[in-house]
């Protein structure tokens, strides 16, 4: 049974073994531009269900997007659309537990900046509301752990076999394992999301581009940045140390997920693997 779904990836022609690869940024904008229409769709359809949805359906939405970017990030070949669907699908009761989850620490952080900043800035108040503002030191601090959790969260709902509360510990963790990467995330994003604003003040035509790019080009262009920037620790303390002692298993599965294969591993037959609540890779419906 092994760690890996094979009803996540789909081979494609992947990348001539002779070609020099690019590192970093530059291998993120080769693929984001190679990629940019297709990325430019699903972000379309992406935004059309989270504000349908009225953010509770965002979550199908993120699992559906993150899918289609962890392919694309890999090299692998996606059927887009379809396979953003299809995952929203399969993993719509994780993914809706997560939806309110996320909706009601939002709507509790969101309140709680509301009440601590609206009494700090308030007219009446005379005396230094210590209180107040380590209350609201404490809310953005969380607010910005969350951030980060969100960052992982996605990626280990469609791709590991964990409980929500394995999910979220994990995710937690990674928020500070990888706490650089995760900042620049953020840091890239607040750097976009602030010139999408001065855009859309600057007139009526540049408030339709504004509203262009945030609806289609910002989910497929931040989904994919953050599987470059996290994907690696992931892979570094989830993937790699289970295979070291599990060698030789799901081979064709982590070929199809870019992973790179030690050649005593291929001669090593792959066997099926009861887990525990400890196994990671979603198992294919009904595969045997």
């Amino acid at each position: 049974m092994g760690l890996f779904s094979n009803r996540y990836y789909k081979e494609g022609p992947g990348v001539d073994k002779n070609e020099r690869k690019k590192k970093g940024f530059f291998a993120f904008f080769e693929i984001y531009f190679r990629n940019f229409w297709g990325l430019f769709t699903t972000g379309f359809i992406y935004s059309l269900i989270s504000v349908l949805g009225l953010g509770v359906l965002n979550a199908f939405a993120k699992v559906g997007m993150t899918h289609v970017a962890r392919s694309i990030g890999r090299q692998r070949h996606s059927f887009l659309l379809s396979d953003f669907t299809e995952t929203a699908k399969k993993n719509w009761k994780q993914a809706l537990a997560l939806g309110f989850i996320n909706v009601f620490l939002m709507a509790i952080l969101a309140l709680d900046i509301w009440y601590f900043w609206g009494y700090i800035t308030s007219p009446n108040v005379k005396d230094l509301a210590l209180f107040q503002i380590l209350g609201l030191g404490i809310t953005l601090a969380l607010l910005i752990v969350v951030t980060f959790i969100k960052y992982y969260i996605w990626t280990m709902t469609i791709t590991f076999n964990l409980t929500i509360k394995q999910m979220i510990k994990n995710s937690f963790q990674f928020a500070f394992l990888n706490f650089g990467r995760n900042l620049l995330i953020s840091v890239i994003m607040g750097v976009i999301y602030f010139a999408i604003y001065l855009l859309a003040t600057m007139g009526p035509g540049t408030l339709v581009v504004a509203v262009i790019i945030l609806v289609c080009i910002v989910p497929g262009f931040k989904t994919l940045l953050v599987h470059f920037l996290t994907f690696s620790k992931i892979k570094k303390y989830m993937i790699d140390p289970y295979y070291a002692e599990h060698k030789g298993e799901d081979i064709e599965k982590r070929r199809a997920l870019g992973l790179d294969i030690d050649e005593d591993e291929i001669e090593i037959k792959e066997e099926e693997t009861i887990f525990s609540d400890d196994r990671l890779i979603k198992e294919e419906d009904g595969e045997k």
